[in-house]
Parts: C-alpha cells; structure tokens; sequence
C-alpha cells in the first residue's frame, strides 16, 4: 500500500535536502504504509517525489518536539500551533527520499483527482 501526502513546498525542500527527517501529522494511516508520495501544494500542485516510511512514532506532541524538534523542519512555535490542543501526534521516519526529474501531474494520472487534505491512500505505485 501507498499513500500520498500533502505537503506545503518549503517543506518539501527540505525533504530533499535532508533537513526535515520526520513528516508530522495529525492523525497516520489506517493501513499499513511502505512508501509515500509527496504531492507539493499550492502553487505547485505536483506529485514531486518519494520517500520510503522507515516507521511512524506516536506520542504526546511535546514528547514529540523533545526528542525529534532538530529533524522537523519547523521552529517550536509553528510545531505547536500545528498540534494545537492534540493530545497524540506522529512523526513520520523519512528514508531515501527521491525527486522526481519530472514532477507528474496527478490530474493526468489519478482520476477525479482531489488533493488530499492530509493523506490520500494509492493502490500502485506511481513510478
């Protein structure tokens, strides 16, 4: 199974530069998860990469900032204005990320495509 994450650009740069080693979320998959795609939001609006998830931690948020804050990719007050009043959060291992030569438009290959809001589960891989 494979998912597709939403994530703003700046986020996403980091990723590749391998700053941001965890993807933080709200809420995590349902299903398990091996690999995700990273679709770039506004204004770029494309599938732009991979990355293998390596695992998911789960914990209270400022647990969360404690141990993995340097690997984020975000300052601490953005990190709890994100988590807000969540009692659990989850930080998302990122391996081996990988940038696509050409960013793939998910209207040509998702039907009735709808950027997901936090995630979006995908049955084939799309590379």
């Amino acid at each position: 199974m494979y998912v597709l994450l939403s994530i703003k650009p700046q986020y996403v740069k980091l990723i590749f530069k391998g700053i941001k080693k965890y993807e933080l979320r709200k809420s995590i998959f349902k299903q398990k998860v091996k690999r995700a795609y990273i679709y770039a939001t506004s204004p770029v609006k494309r599938i732009v990469g991979t990355f293998t998830i390596l695992k998911v931690i789960a914990g209270h948020p400022s647990e969360l900032w404690r141990k993995y804050w340097q690997y984020a990719g975000i300052d601490e007050e953005e990190f709890f204005r994100y988590f807000g009043s969540c009692k659990k959060g989850f930080c998302i291992e990122i391996g081996e990320p990988q940038m696509f030569k050409q960013p793939l438009d998910p209207h040509e290959i998702i039907p009735d495509f709808v950027p997901p809001q936090s995630y979006r589960y995908l049955k084939l891989s799309l590379r």
